[in-house]
């Protein structure tokens, strides 16, 4: 069963936010075990503007092409270049370096509890 880390909030898109200020952001692992082997992203520039529950990138794997979706609107501050250039990190570690890009936030989306979010979705708390 994926993990659902419980010091994050998520989007119903599956995006994960942490508390911090410029925010991480990246996809759960549900969402990765959904997709099965990451092999491409396209992620935002650092400087362009995101808007909360619009496509902001793309993740391809292995099985499907999906849209990548802000969790908030704000600015983008860094983009993770480790997981641009191996996307592979994001299987093996989704809530770490397969993080995908820091924004400073001016608004956030709607957001889920880590146990609202592992409810609707099957994951589990760990």
């Amino acid at each position: 069963m994926s993990t659902v880390l419980p010091d994050l909030r998520y989007s119903a898109e599956h995006e994960w936010i942490d508390s911090a200020s410029p925010a991480r952001i990246g996809i759960s692992q549900v969402a990765v075990d959904a997709l099965g082997d990451v092999v491409y992203l396209d992620l935002p520039e650092a400087g362009s503007t995101v808007t909360a529950g619009e496509v902001c990138g793309e993740v391809e794997s292995t099985k499907s092409v999906s849209e990548l979706f802000s969790p908030v609107t704000g600015t983008v501050v860094e983009v993770n270049a480790e997981a641009v250039d191996n996307p592979a990190v994001l299987n093996e570690d989704p809530y770490g370096a397969g993080w995908l890009f820091t924004v400073e936030v001016s608004e956030e989306g709607p957001l889920l509890s880590a146990q609202e979010y592992a409810d609707a979705n099957g994951g589990e708390l760990g």
